[in-house]
């Protein structure tokens, strides 16, 4: 972002950067955030690993064709509230927020009729302009989400992916209805707690993961399938269906679970798809048709309104603490990274307070 000239006690703070196109990120020193009269600096705590951060550091094809170098990287984050413009009036210093990771124009049909997560000059924090993985990030304050319930520093960080899953969850309403979900992944795992919290009958999910499937089984979904060994087709009659699935949550972007939801839907059922392929998925569309099945595209949080149900699930109980797997210091970067990758984790949570952490740190610390 590029802000007018900054306090008089600028300093240089610590940043995750992508410094040239290519593989790689270093922790290096970058000048302070300037904030405007409209946002707010945030001293950053905690923040979570994306795989949008995984592709940029890896610097795929996506990646080259996106992201522009130098780069901080990072949009999930929790921090304090250092200091504000002269023109913010709902956050304040000492405040512990998060930010949503979506800047927008506020000026598009879209903003304007209050339906910003569908704006079309959508910039994104980490992607293309300088992000959260560092000691301090400025944020316009219409981006801030104030924490006015005491939340667990982790969980606050994750906010953006719980969005997501919450966004994708409660597309579609889901109380005493049976719910599939494909792909086990973080937010996967996040929407099977939301669809149970929220009164589904059944929640299954499919994976083939042992390790995510078992994470799965922590937030009490009905079945955790691993789909090389038993059919969706088996999970229903084991649970005692008869007509097929009410609501299905896409998340894996892959073709096979996409299709196999289509073939497991009741007629009228309605699919909310928030994994991104990255190639074109043939479908039945005769059964869409014939079946009368809804899929709905699910891109980000609904702003604020996914945001005020985050809040209010965990206030009313919601646990999605044991997604949140791994935990390293800033200066431990490349394991955190490699963490992400390794698919053997949920969620990875940087501590942007202390440079390193125990291997065997448990989260909520």
């Amino acid at each position: 972002m590029d802000f007018p000239a900054g306090p008089a006690d600028s300093r240089d703070v610590k940043a995750l950067v992508k410094t040239a196109a290519g593989p790689g990120l270093e922790l290096t020193e970058v000048p302070d955030p300037r904030p405007g009269d409209n946002d707010v600096l945030i001293r950053v705590l905690r923040t979570g690993i994306c795989g949008t951060d995984l592709h940029i550091e890896s610097w795929d094809d996506w990646a080259a064709g996106v992201v522009r170098a130098p780069l901080v990287l990072g949009h999930e984050f929790v921090g304090e509230v250092v200091a504000v413009g002269s023109g913010v009036t709902r956050a304040q210093p000492g405040d512990l927020v998060s930010g949503e990771g979506h800047l927008v124009c506020g000026s598009c049909r879209n903003c304007m009729a209050g339906r910003r997560h569908l704006c079309a000059r959508t910039v994104g924090l980490g992607v293309h302009t300088d992000g959260a993985f560092a000691e301090l990030v400025a944020l316009p304050e219409s981006n801030v989400w104030v924490h006015r319930q005491p939340v667990d520093l982790d969980v606050a960080a994750i906010f953006d992916p719980f969005g997501n899953a919450v966004h994708t969850a409660l597309s579609f309403p889901v109380l005493n209805e049976d719910v599939l979900i494909t792909g086990a992944g973080p937010i996967g795992i996040m929407a099977a707690a939301v669809a149970r919290h929220a009164g589904a009958r059944h929640v299954v999910i499919t994976d083939v993961s042992d390790y995510r499937l078992e994470l799965a089984r922590k937030v009490g979904v009905s079945l955790a399938l691993d789909v090389r060994t038993t059919s969706i087709e088996e999970a229903q009659r084991t649970l005692g269906m008869k007509e097929g699935f009410d609501v299905g949550l896409e998340m894996s972007g892959r073709p096979e679970p996409l299709r196999d939801m289509i073939a497991n839907m009741t007629h009228g059922g309605r699919i909310a798809v928030l994994g991104l392929p990255t190639d074109d998925i043939p479908i039945d569309m005769a059964k869409v048709v014939t079946h009368m099945l809804t899929i709905k595209g699910i891109y980000g949080r609904e702003m604020y309104e996914t945001w005020y149900a985050m809040s209010v699930l965990l206030q009313g109980g919601l646990d999605i603490s044991p997604v949140i797997t791994d935990r390293f210091g800033f200066e431990q970067h490349a394991e955190a990274f490699a963490a992400a990758r390794s698919g053997r984790c949920g969620k990875v949570v940087i501590d942007w307070t202390r440079p390193t952490l125990p291997t065997s740190q448990p989260t909520g610390a």
